[in-house]
């Protein structure tokens, strides 16, 4: 009997090439509009943020685009990361369905938030960029382009959201010792952040409201640019590196899965495990279900309108068609923060209109119950953010027992929560609370979408 229980890549297998669903969709993306003329927007037009290197990744149909060796040479310093059967948490459910979860909490940041952090600084150096300016919700990507940006030598700007910035103190600790500066969002720092104070001098903040001020610094020096860590193409390629990666590892353990799991917020985790899969899919491969699970509190996916919108609450990024519940709705202050979002990465909700994946929601309270179960089986903590994730997994494996199917199932763990402990502290205290969104908020911001000719 194989009772292997990871199963892990020399770094001869990290994968050279990215790949792009782009070029497997059934139907093509809408394209990314300029806020002022509404007409699709030029290469030349987002220079003002971006380096040319990620604007190509950006607009590409080629599926598969080469990694460059630096980024390679960087990654090696934990990929390929692990794939776990995890044999214990089967155990304690008593299903016959086999569980696998690709970890990527093995990164120096924490998360898998690094995968396309290092990919963006290195474009960034190659250009001459001095300055990158960025939001952070929880303080995963903000980590990770700290990281980047000191191996790089990159001066790195984040703003992160207040309440996330006032709840995890050493995720801000993180980022200043890698030399970035980190600011609580909204801030009086720029007139998007002035805004939004003059109107809610005790805003909680919201990851719409940081870009905001993250892209208006960008935009103002030559010298400096501004990086997403979720959302856009070019983020959910650089992390396919986990979905490609996870293949060969199932190979290995003579699996394939029925359903792939990932939590999102802006989608780049979900994307990262499950776009290798479906792309498979969609040239004629096997069949997978797809699972991209939120919180109910912010349920982009499940309670959103498929529509243009700005990406950020002051207008000031270009219109994606994508689902959302309204650029200036702002989510309640639930533990998961890198997951609260208006927004859902374009690539994601084109899936979804497709019914191409299954999106799913669930309250803090399970997620972080679904967390712990998992802990006292597999030995690791996850993030807020990857309880959902795990509660999914659990949800579909106890399904598994009632029907006595062997399904595989695979998701994305991806990021621990030893920098979440003030989280747990308080679920165990029984001071967390299953939050609910104001549904009169998000009608409102509904009412504001763009109208496009």
């Amino acid at each position: 009997m194989n009772d292997t229980v990871k199963y892990l890549l020399d770094e001869q297998h990290l994968p050279r090439f990215w790949y792009n669903i782009n070029a497997d969709l059934p139907k093509p993306l809408d394209p990314v509009l300029h806020p002022g003329t509404q007409q699709p927007i030029s290469p030349e037009e987002l220079e003002v943020i971006f380096p040319r290197g990620v604007i190509e990744q950006e607009m590409s149909t080629e599926r598969e685009i080469e990694i460059p060796e630096p980024v390679r040479e960087v990654w090696r310093q934990w990929r390929p990361s692990p794939l776990y059967r995890a044999r214990r948490l089967e155990q304690a459910l008593k299903t016959p369905a086999k569980i696998f979860y690709k970890y990527e909490g093995v990164s120096p940041s924490g998360s898998h938030k690094a995968n396309s952090a290092i990919a963006q600084a290195f474009y960034n150096k190659v250009e001459g960029v001095k300055r990158i300016t960025t939001e952070t919700g929880a303080g995963q990507w903000g980590s990770s382009l700290s990281l980047a940006g000191s191996m790089f030598g990159i001066e790195i700007l984040v703003y992160m959201v207040k309440v996330s910035y006032n709840q995890k103190p050493y995720r801000r600790a993180f980022m200043e010792a890698f030399g970035a500066q980190c600011i609580a969002s909204p801030s009086n720092t720029t007139e998007s952040g002035r805004a939004v104070l003059a109107e809610h001098p005790d805003s909680t903040g919201s990851l719409g409201i940081a870009i905001s001020e993250a892209v208006e610094l960008a935009a103002q020096r030559e010298d400096t640019k501004y990086a997403l860590g979720s959302v856009l193409n070019h983020v959910l390629l650089h992390q396919t590196v986990i979905g490609l990666e996870a293949m060969k590892q199932l190979e290995m353990a003579d699996a394939y899965p029925d359903m792939v799991i990932g939590c999102t917020g802006g989608g780049s985790n979900f994307a990262g495990i499950a776009f290798p899969f479906l792309g498979e899919q969609l040239r004629g491969g096997r069949q997978v279900e797809c699972i991209a699970v939120e919180p109910s509190a912010c349920p982009t996916l499940t309670k959103g309108r498929f529509a243009y919108d700005f990406g950020d609450t002051a207008h000031l990024t270009p219109l994606c068609k994508m689902f959302t519940l309204g650029s200036s709705f702002v989510p309640p202050g639930f533990h998961a923060g890198g997951l609260r979002y208006h927004g859902m990465a374009p690539q994601v909700s084109h899936l979804a209109e497709l019914g191409l994946i299954a999106p799913r929601s669930y309250n803090q309270l399970e997620c972080f119950a679904a967390g712990l179960q998992f802990a006292k089986a597999e030995g690791i903590i996850p993030a807020p953010e990857a309880n959902h994730a795990v509660r999914a997994a659990i949800h579909e494996a106890e399904k598994c027992r009632e029907t006595g199917e062997a399904k595989t199932i695979l998701f994305n763990l991806s990021g621990h929560g030893n920098f979440d402990m003030q989280a747990y502290t308080d679920y165990l205290g029984g001071k967390l609370k299953d939050l609910d969104y104001a549904e009169n908020e998000v009608a409102m911001a509904l009412a504001g979408l763009p109208s496009i000719g």
